[in-house]
């Protein structure tokens, strides 16, 4: 798809600086962009990229002060970072918006409704009573479990698989290979020291603007619903056991790993590989470091923990830079035992 610069300041509220006849037909990073290509300009260490760049436009912050000529036809917005990642996803809406129609092979049960302009990729399995709103794109190879209801305008990425009763809101991205309502981790012990395993006759919900990454699962309860709440936004390679309940608008890097029935609020920040424990309660506005373990609640909002066991980030920093210390104090400690050997001696 090919795009003026007129076009694209109307969609991102900017204005042109230059040709407004400019056109664009691909994205490219300001240092490497070529002619027919669109970039953009938000870090000031790129500066020096935006006089020598090959693209035909670039995205720059109404409060660029230029320092010497530039070709590109600029387009001057309050902030060319958000603005470049509101017309990336403009962007992929039109590609999604043009796909449409049921590939096959496919399988569709009967009793299954479709809504209006989806798409069904091939070899895609849609069970019964399956509800699939208007708009939303399921990919090749994906499963979706019987009595699944899928909001509008939701996209689900090639190979997910979507276990049976799930709900999942409008406007939500699941990435490839990604499990949703597997069985959570639920076994009871026995006398004989074997494990009994309890039936997992939960769902799981995911509300609507939610993204989940590749390869991610998101396991079903017992009784109840695991919830993923609006927003939210999770990264690839998680794992969100039974029960568990992530707060709006939270975060959760790559890795990271929830145990089962731990409530996590609004705006929480998790970030690649932290570990937390079940059955704990983590307050709206919190910010646990990567590769911190959670072994207890976090009860106070905007609280930020680091370490294994994780606690708090300012005191953690501080205990990090007395034990880097601690060499020189022990050359002190010795200095100081010396002198005070030798005044002993004296006496």
């Amino acid at each position: 798809m090919e795009f003026t610069a007129a076009q694209i300041a109307m969609m991102i509220n900017g204005e042109v600086d230059g040709k407004g006849d400019s056109a664009v037909f691909s994205f490219g990073k300001i240092e490497e962009a070529v002619a027919g290509q669109l970039s953009f300009l938000a870090n000031p260490k790129y500066e020096d990229y935006l006089y020598s760049t090959g693209a035909s436009i670039v995205i720059v912050n109404q409060t660029q002060e230029l320092k010497r000529p530039v070709e590109a036809t600029l387009i001057k917005v309050p902030d060319a970072y958000i603005a470049f990642a509101t017309l990336l996803e403009k962007y992929q809406q039109l590609q999604q918006q043009q796909l449409t129609g049921i590939q096959q092979p496919s399988y569709i049960d009967a009793t299954a409704k479709i809504g209006e302009q989806v798409y069904i990729g091939a070899f895609a399995y849609i069970g019964e009573k399956v509800i699939i709103g208007n708009g939303s794109k399921i990919h090749p190879n994906a499963y979706i479990g019987s009595g699944t209801i899928i909001g509008e305008n939701s996209i689900i990425q090639p190979g997910v698989k979507i276990y049976h009763d799930t709900v999942i809101g409008k406007n939500v991205m699941i990435h490839a290979g990604t499990v949703i309502g597997s069985d959570g981790f639920g076994f009871a012990p026995q006398p004989d020291g074997s494990y009994k395993k309890v039936p997992q006759m939960g769902n799981v919900v995911i509300e609507d603007n939610v993204e989940i990454g590749a390869n991610a699962t998101i396991d079903r309860t017992t009784i109840g619903s695991t919830i993923i709440r609006s927003g939210a936004k999770l990264d690839n390679l998680l794992q969100i056991a039974h029960n568990v309940e992530v707060g709006n608008n939270s975060v959760i890097a790559a890795q990271a790993g929830v145990s089962g029935s731990t409530k996590i609020g609004n705006n929480v920040m998790i970030g690649g590989q932290a570990g937390i424990v079940g059955h704990i309660q983590i307050a709206d506005g919190s910010k646990i470091n990567a590769q911190s373990g959670v072994s207890k609640s976090i009860k106070n909002p905007n609280t930020a923990v680091t370490g294994s066991p994780a606690y708090d980030y300012t005191a953690a920093l501080r205990s990090q830079a007395l034990t880097r210390n601690l060499p020189d104090l022990e050359n002190r400690v010795k200095a100081l035992e010396k002198i005070l050997q030798d005044l002993l001696t004296k006496v």
